[in-house]
């Protein structure tokens, strides 16, 4: 196991406002649908999303610190909080207003849900 360094290496999202992601691990290939990634996705306070997301891959999250939104239907969660979305779960917009970190794991499987107590209720059934 390894110290993180959560000072350095961070990238601004595109499109959004106050958020940056740092790459921890993984080969992605959303163009080819195949490979995995782990990394850290940060709201600044006030940092928020703006459209609603889906995609063809299955991510977990877990909200490590502080708290996050859904503007959708104003939905507050703290952290500690965690949810796995299959692919093609619409998900967002999102805005943090004290900020907070995620830690996301996105990959593409063949796989059911399994354990559905962390579900997004989004999810296609």
């Amino acid at each position: 196991m390894y110290e993180i360094d959560t000072e350095t290496g961070w990238s601004e999202i595109p499109g959004t406002s106050g958020l940056a992601v740092k790459l921890l691990s993984g080969d992605f290939d959303e163009a080819n649908a195949r490979g995995f990634r782990t990394r850290y996705v940060r709201f600044e306070p006030g940092g928020e999303t703006f459209e609603p997301f889906t995609h063809t891959y299955w991510e977990e999250v877990y909200l490590v610190e502080g708290a996050l939104v859904a503007k959708e239907d104003g939905q507050s969660l703290e952290a500690p909080a965690y949810v796995i979305r299959p692919p093609g779960t619409p998900h967002g917009p999102f805005i943090s207003p004290k900020g907070c970190l995620l830690l996301e794991i996105q990959y593409f499987a063949e796989r059911a849900p399994g354990e559905t107590d962390y579900l997004d209720p989004k999810a296609p059934t």
